[in-house]
């Protein structure tokens, strides 16, 4: 006679838990204020969470490989400030998106030079470069905003693609080329095992200085295009942009059950996870909560998720 199988609720809430969440978090929010389903709201809120949904695809394979990136949201507002800054002086579009793209891509780089050169905890190092790009961004703006960016530039951050915002067929591209690395290339496969067990991995021939490089350098180039499409929006170069952003990017990531241990995480979950806390936001903007409660619900956020990561990790260990 078997045994009834007992509910596996570890093994459900890892595939499905997060998705449940939404779905009851939309159903609610939209029963409690009748403005959030408006199709104007529905808008605003995709073009809330396009940055932060790309600042979290590079962190979530810097997560996902065991690392952390601080400093995105510093690199964000020097990237969008360099990239301003150039098409005001040259007019030119194009020319000012790709070194914002370029001047993330070096950040990035930089990390990752120092992760895999001096071996130092990359929350240390992340930390460390944070404050650096930041006091960057200051010095080259003098603090003083940058204005009249033209209309090419800012149609990367307002316009349209047929009745799609511009910025969301961004994020979306964004979206699909981390899931690709992720899961159809080798690198992805590397980054997922140098997570799960570093010395394993390392064992097996991996090259786990490549993968820390690869990751950071990848987190930078989101980093840089997050804030072009930024100061795209703004139609402004602003020197104080992007503070926190690293924290809501982070917090994406994790409610969209990337493990803060490494090994665990997709692309699917971190969409959801930008959208509970784009949801969340909104959500407490149209009831006229004060930001300093913002602040402390997404701190809450942040402490249950992990908090569920680790009894689910460990629930999981004992299957």
């Amino acid at each position: 006679m078997n045994k009834k199988r007992e509910f596996d609720f570890a093994g459900f809430y890892s595939k499905y838990g997060i998705f449940f969440l939404f779905v009851i978090m939309f159903l609610l929010m939209s029963i409690i204020n009748e403005n959030f389903l408006s199709g104007v709201n529905i808008t605003n809120i995709a073009r809330q969470i396009v940055v932060i949904t790309i600042l979290a695809c590079g962190e979530q394979l810097m997560l996902i490989a065991g690392l952390i990136d601080l400093s995105v949201g510093s690199v964000l507002a020097l990237s969008g400030c360099v990239a301003a800054s150039v098409v005001v002086n040259t007019g030119n579009a194009p020319v000012a998106v790709i070194i914002g793209l370029l001047v993330g891509l070096v950040c990035g780089i930089v990390n990752g030079g120092i992760l895999v050169a001096f071996d130092i905890p990359p929350f240390i190092t992340t930390l460390a470069t944070m404050m650096i790009a930041r006091g960057a961004v200051y010095v080259f703006t003098d603090g003083v905003p940058i204005s009249q960016l033209g209309d090419a530039f800012c149609w990367v951050g307002q316009g349209y693609i047929g009745p799609i915002p511009a910025p969301v067929v961004i994020m979306i591209i964004a979206l699909i080329i981390t899931w690709v690395i992720l899961n159809q290339t080798r690198t992805g496969r590397y980054i997922y095992a140098v997570g799960g067990n570093q010395d394993a991995a390392n064992a097996s021939g991996v090259n786990i200085r490549y993968i820390k490089f690869f990751a950071s350098a990848f987190s930078g180039l989101m980093a840089g295009l997050a804030g072009v499409i930024l100061m795209a929006r703004m139609n402004s170069g602003q020197p104080i942009a992007g503070e926190s952003y690293e924290m809501d990017a982070i917090t994406a990531v994790v409610v969209g059950g990337t493990s803060m241990a490494g090994g665990v995480g997709n692309i699917p979950g971190t969409i959801v996870g930008s959208c509970i806390i784009g949801i969340i936001k909104n959500f407490m903007n149209l009831q006229n909560i004060n930001s300093y409660w913002q602040q402390i619900v997404q701190g809450i956020i942040v402490c249950v998720a992990v908090i569920i990561d680790v009894k689910v990790r460990k629930a999981n260990s004992k299957a």
